[in-house]
């Protein structure tokens, strides 16, 4: 089983939440429909991995504020890749058919360490995605469609949460393809201090 590091323990998530349409940008910039209830889907534990690996040009990064549940509750904040195969994604929204060829494979799920949240500290949360020094994506709590409290309520109206679970709250507009070499810096903060820095190399 895959692990991450959550204030230096290193903890294992059985699955990963993976909540899709939750920034109306981003919604806009793939021609999306605007979802009536909220968009759930997972990611197995084989998707977890600290690695960023370049699969080829029809698969696009979705950088995510991500989020560790215990004992039912958000105790943790960090980083995530959403990897997605876009071609294999179109034809199954095409078909009306599950999303996991495009988004479960195997390391599709590049994770930073976590570190640990307050709960009453969730709404001044805000991160910022550099590509090789630009400024790829950047997205806040105010601008999720649906808020980190709300997605856990509904996520265990139907499912049961296992300790270091992994919420990944979706992501805002600026998605793209990547290329091998590709340098990925993620910042996040709290208000206006950078809480958490982790960076990935596409290889």
């Amino acid at each position: 089983m895959n692990s991450i590091d959550f204030n230096g323990l290193k903890v294992t998530p059985s699955k990963l939440i993976c909540i899709g349409r939750n920034y109306v940008e981003h919604i806009k910039e793939l021609n999306n429909e605007m979802p009536s209830e909220m968009v759930i889907f997972l990611k197995p534990n084989s998707s977890v991995t600290n690695e960023l690996i370049y699969f080829g040009k029809n698969y696009r990064y979705e950088g995510e504020l991500c989020f560790l549940i215990k004992e039912q509750k958000i105790v943790g904040v960090g980083f995530g890749l959403d990897l997605t195969n876009k071609e294999a994604q179109e034809y199954a929204k095409s078909k009306g058919l599950p999303w996991e060829r495009a988004k479960a494979f195997d390391n599709s799920a590049p994770l930073s360490n976590f570190i640990k949240i307050e709960d009453s500290n969730l709404k001044d949360l805000s991160f910022k995605l550099f590509i090789n020094n630009s400024l790829a994506q950047e997205g806040d709590y105010n601008l999720m469609i649906h808020k980190p409290d709300d997605i856990l309520k509904e996520t265990k109206s139907f499912l049961t949460l296992q300790d270091y679970d992994i919420i990944m709250s979706g992501t805002p507009k600026g998605v793209g393809s990547y290329n091998i070499g590709d340098i990925f810096e993620a910042k996040i903060y709290l208000k206006d201090k950078e809480i958490l820095t982790t960076t990935f190399k596409a290889k």
